[in-house]
């Protein structure tokens, strides 16, 4: 199957269509938001406001004052509201708790965000009338970790050691849960609600300037003139560009409006020789960026992380004809080449990114 995540196939499913995403002011939602007004969707944003400055929703924000809305996915009340009154075509659900350090000291708050915002997503999805299609971003980290290496697949067993892992494969059995109660496949044509969810490696690019994420970690050491820390230097992840999971989030989209056979689990990460170490991705960042140096600051104390993780895209491969465009070092080019350049014209700078990521 060719490759399907190019300009003219997106602007066919999603030209002129209303997209609902939650967490738009995030790393993610933003160069989502952005991608989508490039091809020319109108979109309404629910999210907490940003973290952190300087990040592309604030540089580059593609909404009107009306549609982005400003609020935590937490109230129920008003979340159904601004659904119902949008009546989307496309819902993407990126809104959470995002960060495994962060779950440790808040743990209930984590499961409160992660599992019942997206229980109140989807009762107002519910409510809605009309021909819907939801994408629900979860993470890689589901999946329980057997500390092998080994490819996990979407019909791999769920877990979760740390909160924030344990809290996305809680949202992939309450998206289950409610796909087989209200909007199971086999009663499609009646209630027209289509659910998907994504399970994304490690994400990396430009305008990330999140707490405990190692790409931020690793520009503020260098604009510090300090060693860039390193709690886990041998840690493998499934790192990728943001714009590669955020094209199979759409073409996933796309497809699963017109068909509903693909509602299910989808990964997506990088080819099987580009899952890196944290020290490998680091390097080749130094010698990108013509400076810096790191240090192992790691401590056996330390809350714990997983040491070793890879995905199986065979799935996203074969099913929706979605692959990876860029390898590991194009990806890591991709990104550090946003923070040297993208400087005073952010929008501009990034949209032509995602412009020449569908050319490719």
């Amino acid at each position: 199957m060719e490759k399907m995540v190019n300009q003219d196939s997106l602007k066919k499913y999603y030209s002129g269509k209303k997209v609902f995403i939650t967490g738009h002011t995030g790393f993610k939602g933003s160069w989502l938001s952005l991608w989508l007004k490039i091809l020319g969707a109108q979109i309404k944003g629910f999210a907490l406001a940003p973290e952190y400055s300087g990040g592309l929703y604030e540089q580059a924000n593609p909404f009107s004052p009306v549609l982005d809305v400003i609020a935590d996915i937490r109230n129920k009340e008003k979340l159904t509201s601004e659904i119902l009154s949008f009546q989307p075509d496309f819902i993407f659900h990126l809104a959470a708790q995002p960060l495994v350090r962060r779950s440790y000291r808040m743990p209930a708050e984590t499961f409160d965000v992660n599992v019942t915002g997206t229980a109140n997503l989807l009762e107002a999805v519910n409510a809605l009338q009309n021909k819907c299609t939801v994408i629900i971003i979860t993470t890689d980290k589901v999946y329980l970790n057997k500390e092998q290496d080994i490819l996990y697949t979407e019909e791999d067993a769920l877990g979760g050691y740390d909160p924030y892992s344990a809290s996305k494969a809680c949202t992939e059995l309450t998206v289950s849960a409610f796909r087989n109660s209200f909007f199971n496949t086999n009663d499609y044509p009646h209630h027209q609600k289509a659910i998907a969810t994504a399970r994304a490696g490690n994400v990396i690019g430009g305008g990330d300037f999140s707490e405990d994420r190692l790409v931020p970690d690793i520009i503020r050491a260098i604009v510090a003139k300090r060693d860039v820390e390193l709690r886990s230097p041998a840690s493998v992840r499934p790192w990728q560009h943001v714009l590669e999971p955020l094209g199979g989030y759409l073409l996933l989209g796309g497809l699963l409006h017109d068909d509903i056979q693909y509602s299910g689990a989808y990964n997506f990460g990088p080819e099987k020789e580009d899952h890196l170490t944290v020290q490998q991705l680091v390097e080749e960042a130094i010698t990108i960026l013509g400076m810096g140096q790191w240090k192992n600051t790691g401590d056996i104390n330390q809350p714990h992380e997983a040491g070793i993780l890879k995905l199986s895209i065979e799935k996203a491969k074969r099913t929706l004809g979605w692959q990876p465009k860029l390898n590991a070092r194009k990806a890591i080019g991709l990104t550090m080449n946003w923070y040297k350049n993208a400087k005073n014209q952010v929008a501009d700078f990034s949209t032509k990114q995602i412009i020449d990521y569908m050319q490719k």
